[in-house]
């Protein structure tokens, strides 16, 4: 596809770095009409601080990202620490290739256990690394190619680059977050094949399943995970820089830092919250029967990309914990966690509703770690796949889960209130502590994952308060949400794993 014509309020200046803090390298940030600038080097380049002293606003996003910390964060370290002894170095580069790209290109690292001795601009995924990308030749695992010539042409979204005498400038489709040919720059990072052959991570592939693959109604990666700002400003600090409208480098997910000394950490936290608030959409609803009653839970997925949750959903745990209540005193419960607990310790809760993959290796036996995993079960909230309400696909997100889990059981009592909340875990406890146990994680970091509640406010059903009702057979159900779901519409009954066990 030939470059955008681009004017007005859409263009921008074409140099796509970052920006922020006093670094040592001397930049020319001025433009140039002179002909054969003298560009800065391609070390100096390498380092994003190098690109803080034009882009300071993309730098400062950036540098509180998980792209900024991907090399950094304690459970990629303890993953990474544990499956090379594991493997008897086996594994390699498999997670240093997408946590810390550039020391891999560069030849610094073949494991990445040496990473604490290398020079920061080659930590995590940087500026040049993203800017540099000519080619996507793949699927998963990062088969991304830099500029074949070793050059330091900064590739951007826009086709009007402002000369400047930092580095070149150009144009590609697969920096523009416009198109859907962007999104394969960032999702072949985000799927992820285990060394024994087991997807381990889908969410491009979702993606390109999802409606919003589809021209008719697109979003790129880009569109839902860089935000596009609402005035127009000028996205380098130099002379003859024209506003345009910019988008951020924060990178919102899932994920947040654990260090405190890492940039952003207090401002990530109510940006995931924020994004995981419109992802999920959740009613509670009470069956009543002959005087006794039973819980229903429906979750829809109506805003991601890909199933819910994404990434290493081996290691992510969403789950419900569900109350219910008659005169003031608990009569059933499920999916209730002491604090600083792990979910997949509730192993006297058969109903609990665990959301999330489990690993079996070739011989069909589960296992803790991915190096391992040669298949997968799985039970995430499916992602939408058309806006067709008639085909029957267009409900295939709605999912409905049982209270005790028979859809035929009841409760020991008809409850007159019913709590719900949809908590989520990025990393589970469990996981930590295996890291902990295996002497690869500090015990310090366990306590310092979030959980968060989606959405955020809890839900409570009494006969009062349900406004919303549809039917199972004959029999009424009565339901409370918060959100626009549609409890009368067609459900699917949740997927329950069959071989994983907590």
């Amino acid at each position: 596809m030939s470059p955008r014509s681009i004017s007005g309020a859409r263009a921008a200046s074409g140099v796509l770095v970052f920006g922020a803090v006093a670094v040592t390298v001397s930049v020319a940030c001025s433009s140039s009409s002179s002909p054969g600038p003298t560009y800065l080097t391609r070390d100096a380049l390498l380092d994003p601080q190098t690109c803080a002293q034009c882009h300071k606003t993309y730098y400062d996003d950036w540098s509180g990202s998980m792209h900024a910390y991907a090399s950094e964060d304690p459970v990629f370290v303890a993953m990474n620490k544990r499956g090379q002894r594991e493997t008897n170095g086996q594994l390699g580069t498999f997670c240093v290739n997408c946590h810390a790209p550039m020391a891999v290109h560069e030849g610094a690292t073949t494991d990445g256990q040496n990473l604490a001795e290398l020079p920061s601009k080659l930590h995590g995924v940087t500026c040049f690394f993203c800017h540099t990308v000519e080619a996507v030749q793949g699927t998963h695992n990062n088969p991304l190619v830099l500029e074949s010539d070793g050059g330091i042409t900064m590739l951007g979204e826009y086709s009007d680059p402002v000369p400047n005498t930092a580095h070149p400038a150009a144009y590609s489709v697969l920096h523009d977050r416009e198109y859907l040919q962007s999104s394969p720059l960032c999702g072949a990072c985000h799927d992820i094949v285990s060394p024994p052959g087991a997807a381990i991570e889908r969410t491009y592939s979702d993606w390109q399943q999802s409606i919003f693959a589809h021209a008719e109604s697109s979003e790129t990666c880009g569109q839902c995970h860089m935000a596009q700002s609402t005035n127009l400003e000028p996205i380098a600090e130099a002379p003859n820089v024209f506003a345009r409208y910019a988008h951020a480098h924060t990178f919102p997910g899932v994920d947040i830092g654990l260090t405190p000394a890492f940039p952003n950490v207090a401002e990530s936290a109510p940006a995931v919250q924020t994004f995981l608030d419109t992802t999920i959409q959740s009613a509670l609803c009470v069956v009543q029967e002959d005087g006794n009653g039973a819980i229903r839970v429906i979750l829809d997925n109506v805003a991601a990309g890909h199933s819910v949750t994404s990434g290493s959903t081996q290691d992510r745990r969403l789950w419900t914990e569900v109350i219910a209540y008659k005169a003031g005193k608990v009569v059933y419960q499920s999916g209730v966690v002491p604090k600083g607990t792990a979910v997949t310790s509730l192993t006297n809760d058969p109903d609990l509703w665990l959301i999330r993959d489990c690993m079996f290796d070739a011989q069909g036996a589960q296992v803790n770690m991915f190096w391992q995993a040669a298949t997968v079960e799985s039970n995430l909230i499916p992602f939408p796949v058309t806006i067709d309400p008639t085909d029957p696909r267009y409900y295939q997100t709605h999912v409905v889960q049982y209270f005790p889990r028979s859809s035929m059981a009841m409760l020991p009592a008809l409850p007159d209130k019913v709590t719900l909340r949809v908590l989520l875990q990025p990393v589970g406890l469990d996981v930590m502590q295996d890291l902990v146990t295996s002497g690869d994680l500090d015990p310090s970091f366990p306590p310092t994952m979030p959980t968060y509640v989606v959405p955020e406010p809890i839900l409570t059903w009494t006969a009062e308060a349900a406004t919303h009702t549809y039917f199972e057979g004959p029999r009424p159900v009565a339901c409370v949400t918060d959100t626009n779901l549609n409890v009368q519409a067609d459900k699917v009954a949740a997927v329950n794993h069959v071989k994983c066990k907590p």
